[in-house]
């Protein structure tokens, strides 16, 4: 699984920089358009939670697949994998952002506390999802996708009227990073930390979890 890890992290990479550049091209309308906080935050807790969804299914689909555990380790692999990965790669990383550019209305959101209601049970529906039908190529682009927009959002939402150049520059950057290593720590490495069984047939943790 070791050996699989950076192989993995250079195969997303490309993936990852294309939902960068998507980001940087909602940004930029944001900035133009002059669009509200009020619409960044709506999209923020709309994608969020989405993000949870499709990362617990992954997650969780991963680890079903590659263990002969439970129920309820599964729950509990689906659940700690998706909501805490989710909440380093979507609020964590983008504060951290957000305080080292000095943005004016900088902010840290914790989800699974602030709508414990939407975020936590759709943590549950990914998981229960995942234990019906355990497949993961196009939850997983689409948990890329939906984690550098959540991202995007939760960094916009501290904007200010004005956003300089440096910002501009940089807010990619920590887009880059609030995605790459941790979805593909949620989706690969940490489900199968915990696996019980190997899976024997030499191919990378994405490639095994789609063809069996």
């Amino acid at each position: 699984m070791l050996t699989d890890i950076p192989k993995e992290l250079r195969a997303h990479a490309p993936f990852t920089a294309f939902g960068t550049l998507t980001g940087v091209v909602v940004m930029i309308v944001i900035i133009c358009a002059g669009v509200p906080r009020a619409v960044s935050s709506t999209l923020f807790w709309t994608l969020h939670p989405l993000h949870v969804l499709l990362s617990a299914l992954v997650t969780a689909a991963i680890y079903r697949l590659h263990s002969r555990g439970g129920l309820i380790a599964t729950l509990w692999v689906g659940y700690v994998g998706s909501v805490g990965i989710a909440t380093l790669s979507d609020s964590v990383i983008p504060y951290v952002g957000e305080y080292l550019l000095g943005l004016p209305n900088k902010g840290l959101h914790f989800g699974f506390i602030e709508k414990w209601w939407l975020v936590n049970p759709m943590a549950i529906l990914g998981i229960v999802i995942a234990c019906v039908y355990p497949r993961t190529r196009f939850p997983h682009a689409g948990h890329v996708l939906l984690s550098t927009w959540a991202s995007l959002f939760h960094m916009t939402m501290a904007f200010g009227r004005d956003v300089d150049i440096l910002t501009l520059a940089l807010v990619p950057l920590f887009l880059f990073l609030a995605v790459w290593l941790p979805c593909c720590t949620s989706d690969l490495a940490f489900p199968l930390l915990f696996a019980k069984k190997e899976t024997g047939d030499g191919g990378s943790a994405e490639g095994m979890a789609v063809h069996r």
